[in-house]
């Protein structure tokens, strides 16, 4: 049985910083996406960023264009981890945060995903 388990969301001041962990069991991340989303009150979710793997050492990342430049997403494969760096947060990054796996890489990003974590709520003040 696939787990995904968020950690590390919180408050924070406008221009701070946050990491995001997403720790998963029971599934092998080779050949499909594990990602970031993330959802606002009254809004719909939202993509962040992906990261495919292509087996071995091979990965490659996509991000939402509203935190390019700000949020970096990575793996651990010995942890079996996936994490969200974000930088420079702004308020209206304000969302509870999921992370997703098993999706399929597609025109330039990735979608369908099988699997979902319970999310992380992410609340910054300005």
């Amino acid at each position: 049985q696939v787990q995904l388990v968020e950690s590390g969301g919180g408050s924070v001041q406008a221009g701070g910083s946050l990491r995001l962990s997403c720790a998963a069991s029971g599934y092998i991340y080779s050949s499909n996406c594990m990602g970031w989303f993330r959802q606002a009150p009254g809004k719909e979710r939202e993509g962040v960023a992906h990261i495919y793997s292509g087996g071995g050492r091979t990965y490659i990342a996509y991000y939402a264009d509203s935190v390019k430049g700000r949020f970096t997403i990575s793996h651990d494969n010995a942890k079996n981890t996936v994490y969200l760096q974000m930088n420079s947060l702004k308020p209206e990054d304000t969302a509870m945060y999921y992370c997703a796996a098993g999706g399929v890489r597609n025109g330039g990003t990735c979608r369908s995903y099988n699997y979902w974590g319970q999310g992380t709520q992410v609340t910054v003040s300005s």
